[in-house]
């Protein structure tokens, strides 16, 4: 069988290619070998795979896809490819299609009062936000806030989600300028259409200055924060009196008819090893914290007995750091320049980048794998853009660039959609996004 282009250009070398897909009907076409022009990119080949669909079913509705060669995303034409990869065209080619990964909805942004500073959206209840008019706020969807988190003094510079059983009690932390943590509870049900103004049911004090980052340990006991004073400090989340924890127990009074308690908590342990801020602290191992620095360095730290274990140094300031991929064990970071570095701890010589993405024209200021994905992951920059990766290309998948000046922050969200913040005051959510 033979496929000639539209545009009648016979001239073009042919290569015989069989497409093969893990996808399930109605996605799949027959897989005899066909004739097709070599100098097709995946554009071309998706307007293939679409006909053949349409072929097998008339209703068949055009979706875009995207191609693999020995498990490498095809970004050029076919035949650039093939010279790059030095695979022969004088056997039959066989290319796997898998559905092409973009935002198929934006939602209505939320307006925040100022900066979107930070975002959580690990729980697929809600997404926890932190701004820089001080408050925290928790949303069920675009522009439905169902609780306002209120008490800093200062700019919220990052949340974590500590736990969030089912649709019930959930537990988050904020981290502010103010130099504290708090931490929150709230009934994740609530789906009042007026937010709830809530306080905080513990204050943790002993950072000397701004905190940059926190983040929560898997079992939701502890977390830790990062902060400009160049430590990294352990807390319980308890609410109960523990010995060398709750120092005090403040009361105030609410709306003049009640009293309402909040505890106090001072670090556990501090890390400390770090010559500048810490920007960027994350907790994927039970015993294990990973940091990132203005001083060029990721760290990881040994929890039991606070010792560094290893160093990364990549010459940059760096301001967001994440773990995941292959084996959860592969090391995101990004920072003052527009490259997105990625590290294998795993491998010998593991001060060079095993992967070096830079599309962004700005400084990184975050970086997410998806959780169910080996190969995926996600950047925000001052450029005003949210990148979606794959490691299986030097390219990005899509380009998010809904926000109108840098974005500050940016994570996934029920695991087709994405989040972010930024400088326009907007949370911006795009969603129904097929990621295989």
């Amino acid at each position: 069988m033979e496929i000639d282009r539209e545009t009648n250009e016979d001239n073009s070398r042919r290569i015989q290619v069989r497409f093969l897909t893990k996808l399930k009907a109605p996605y799949k076409v027959p897989t005899t070998a066909i004739a097709i022009p070599s100098d097709l990119s995946r554009f071309g080949l998706s307007s293939i795979v679409n006909k053949l669909l349409q072929a097998v079913d008339s209703e068949w509705k055009t979706e875009p896809f995207d191609f693999l060669i020995n498990g490498e995303l095809v970004r050029m034409s076919l035949e650039q490819f093939l010279l790059a990869k030095g695979i022969s065209a004088e056997k039959i080619l066989e290319i796997e299609y898998i559905v092409a990964v973009a935002p198929r909805k934006e939602e209505e942004p939320s307006l925040h009062d100022d900066w979107v500073s930070a975002v959580d959206g690990s729980s697929p209840w809600f997404i926890l936000t932190g701004c820089y008019d001080g408050l925290g706020r928790v949303w069920k969807g675009a522009g439905w806030c169902t609780h306002i988190l209120e008490g800093h003094s200062g700019p919220i510079s990052s949340v974590s989600i500590i736990n969030s059983e089912g649709a019930g009690s959930a537990t988050v932390a904020t981290a502010s300028k103010d130099q504290t943590l708090r931490l929150w509870k709230f009934d994740a049900e609530d789906s009042s259409d007026h937010p709830a103004r809530i306080r905080a049911f513990k204050i943790l004090r002993g950072h000397n200055a701004s905190i940059h980052s926190v983040a929560a340990k898997t079992s939701g006991d502890l977390v830790c924060s990062g902060s400009w004073d160049c430590t990294i400090n352990l807390w319980r989340t308890n609410d109960s009196d523990t010995d060398g924890d709750v120092v005090t127990i403040k009361k105030r009074k609410v709306k003049n008819k009640a009293e309402e308690s909040q505890s106090e908590g001072e670090a556990v342990s501090t890390l400390v090893g770090h010559t500048q801020c810490v920007s960027c602290v994350v907790w994927p191992q039970h015993e294990t914290i990973y940091s990132a620095s203005w001083d060029h360095s990721v760290r990881r730290w040994d929890v039991e007995t606070g010792k560094d274990l290893s160093d990364i140094f990549c010459g940059k300031v760096l301001n967001c750091i994440d773990i995941g991929g292959e084996g959860s064990a592969l090391i995101a970071a990004g920072g003052s320049d527009p490259i997105l570095r990625i590290w294998d701890p795993r491998k010998p010589g593991t001060s060079a980048p095993v992967f070096q993405f830079s599309s962004h024209s700005s400084w990184i200021s975050a970086c997410k794998w998806l959780n169910r994905s080996s190969f995926h992951l996600l950047s925000s920059s001052y450029d005003g853009k949210v990148m979606l990766w794959d490691l299986r290309t030097a390219w990005p998948l899509a380009i998010i660039d809904t926000h109108k000046d840098k974005v500050l922050c940016a994570d996934w969200w029920k695991g087709d959609s994405v989040v972010s913040g930024g400088v326009d005051a907007l949370l911006q959510i795009s969603s129904d996004i097929c990621i295989q």
